[in-house]
């Protein structure tokens, strides 16, 4: 009792706190804060006085393993770089050995043989992470917050680009608008119909995304389905309509502009007009067209 006393004020006396004693088995490792279908939230808090800097004055570095959709984080202590999953807690760290002599490029290579990459963007794969100091009961660590949301992703993705809502307006998981928002808008242009419109405003809503752009394109399914010749002629002519429309959409609008025209001339056009047409097109409809107006002429009195 005596020995542990002497040593507890020995370790006292050189500003090492009670609290930093015991944590041991709490710290450099992954924790789950909170787990459901569609989101699972980890964290640790790693020991950061012997960690060495690594690349771009950062000392961790995420990485990825595609196959099993696992995100890791690369620290280097002493002679050895550590991967800890960030995924998947029960899965142990991978270690290896280094020395001063080894370079930073082998140490990637080892572990890309591995499954693990380097990656430019965690939100590409529906991972959102964040890395901060703090002090845990008295030890100076890292602590890492990470939240995976890429299965609530895919499923965003797959109703984005089939402008079908079903599997995803009953989930109240909220998904971040950064993990999907460039996918929204690449589909978002490429709507045309007032039924992706639709889709689009249910999946903009459980997003809490403006749907002000979605008004905006609502008008081009009103001058692609609906519109008369004159109303779509002057909508085309407005320089803004241009900028506003995507190229698709704005050809699509010009094609519909051109069956107008063309159902136009052929129901209310003159003999002249549609013999002149005939010349060019060589429609057989034309033809019949021509032959009926030219009866109808000659019984005229």
């Amino acid at each position: 009792m005596y020995k542990m006393v002497v040593v507890l004020f020995f370790l006292l006396l050189h500003g090492c706190g009670l609290n930093s004693l015991f944590v041991a088995d709490e710290v450099d490792k992954v924790t789950i804060v909170k787990y459901t279908p569609y989101m699972k939230h980890n964290r640790a808090y790693f020991t950061r006085t012997a960690l060495k800097v690594m690349k771009d004055d950062k000392n961790y570095l995420y990485l990825y393993h595609e196959e099993e959709n696992e995100l890791g984080i690369l620290l280097h202590r002493k002679n050895q770089y550590i991967l800890y999953n960030l995924s998947n807690p029960e899965k142990q760290a991978l270690a290896l050995n280094a020395t001063p002599k080894t370079k930073f490029s082998h140490v990637v290579k080892k572990f890309k043989r591995k499954g693990y990459r380097t990656i430019d963007s965690l939100e590409a794969v529906g991972y959102m992470a964040s890395v901060s100091l703090r002090r845990y009961k008295g030890v100076k660590t890292l602590l890492v917050d990470v939240k995976d949301y890429s299965r609530l992703q895919d499923l965003y993705k797959h109703a984005i680009a089939t402008y079908d809502a079903t599997k995803i307006k009953n989930i109240k998981t909220t998904l971040p608008r950064s993990l999907i928002y460039d996918d929204y808008m690449h589909y978002e242009k490429l709507a045309t119909t007032p039924a992706q419109i639709e889709q689009l405003q249910i999946i903009a809503k459980k997003l809490k995304l403006p749907t002000a752009s979605i008004k905006k394109y609502a008008p081009y399914a009103y001058y692609l389905h609906e519109s008369s010749l004159d109303e779509l002629s002057a909508y085309l002519s407005q320089r803004s309509t241009r900028d506003m429309l995507s190229y698709q959409q704005y050809n699509m609008l010009k094609q519909r502009k051109t069956d107008l025209e063309e159902e136009n001339l052929f129901n209310e056009g003159s003999l002249e007009d549609l013999i002149a047409a005939y010349k060019i097109n060589k429609n057989p409809k034309y033809k019949e067209r021509i032959l009926i107006l030219m009866k109808e002429s000659q019984n005229t009195p």
